[in-house]
């Protein structure tokens, strides 16, 4: 693991079953997440890597949680921003994120996201409620997360186009399909996204899109060489998705992987990956 000035992990979750279950975990292989996940745990790993700050994310899509995490970015030394939820297709999402913005650690919230993935329709997020919350969002100054799979990148495209004044980032570079080693249609439609200047892209979530058991830092190279050259690193942020990660990695081989995918990168282009984008992008108080 190489030294960096400042590490921002700018993309990862922690909750407690005993007071909100997470529902997706489900079936034998999301076994290992079905235990609970601390902010105290992560800090030890973020400590031990040099990571300065983070950004907490939504998991679940009730409105309680995003109250919880900014109490926990209040009263942490590691959390610079929070990710929260609200309901975007709401009347009332201006008022929500407005009460969310100026109650206890309000200034923490940074950015809404919605699990886009599991939505049936492949256009939720131009449907014209979902258009009128997301208006809410940038009128808020916050900036959205996008969740979505490779067939649903279309619409987050016309999205993104539509609402010049909103910044899209794009987590886990849209869950490729890395496992079965296709690029497109994936990799056009990551051209089309990037070619608007109000993306951003995050370089997380790869090794879980890869196979769990048998991945190599070669099946993630064609994946994250395409974000790097459409997106370049000034749009570019770190993201450990911790601790989905764990599932087929840990919080300190997920650094090092994403490292050695970034080899030619001068050392301010580095820095623009590792903690300057996220910085710039949330408006993270470091």
């Amino acid at each position: 693991m190489d030294a960096h000035p400042l590490i921002v992990d700018a993309h990862h979750h922690v909750w407690d079953l005993s007071v909100r279950d997470q529902n997706w975990i489900t079936g034998p292989e999301l076994a290992p997440l079905r235990r609970d996940f601390t902010l105290r745990e992560l800090e030890a790993a973020a400590r031990f890597v040099g990571v300065a700050a983070s950004v907490l994310v939504q998991t679940i899509t009730v409105p309680e949680e995003t109250p919880e995490f900014l109490a926990l970015a209040a009263g942490s030394d590691l959390v610079a921003g929070v990710v929260g939820w609200t309901d975007l297709t709401s009347p009332g999402a201006a008022e929500t994120l407005a009460e969310l913005r100026e109650g206890p650690g309000g200034e923490y919230l940074v950015g809404i996201r919605h699990q886009v993935q599991g939505e049936p329709d492949p256009r939720w997020l131009v449907r014209p409620d979902v258009l009128r919350g997301l208006a809410a969002v940038a009128e808020a100054g916050l900036v959205y997360d996008l969740l979505v799979k490779p067939h649903q990148l279309p619409a987050a495209v016309e999205a993104a186009a539509r609402l010049p004044e909103l910044t899209f980032v794009l987590d886990h570079l849209g869950k490729p399909p890395i496992a079965s080693g296709e690029l497109e249609p994936w990799a056009g439609e990551i051209r089309r996204l990037a070619a608007l200047p109000n993306t951003v892209c995050k370089l997380s979530g790869l090794v879980t899109e890869a196979d769990w058991n048998s991945w190599s830092v070669a099946d993630l190279v064609p994946y994250a060489d395409t974000v790097l050259d459409t997106f370049g690193p000034e749009r570019l942020m770190y993201g450990s998705d911790w601790p989905v990660c764990r599932l087929a990695s840990d919080y300190v081989e997920v650094i090092d992987v994403a490292e050695s995918l970034l080899p030619a990168l001068s050392p301010a282009e580095d820095q623009e990956v590792f903690a300057g984008t996220a910085i710039r992008t949330y408006g993270l108080r470091i």
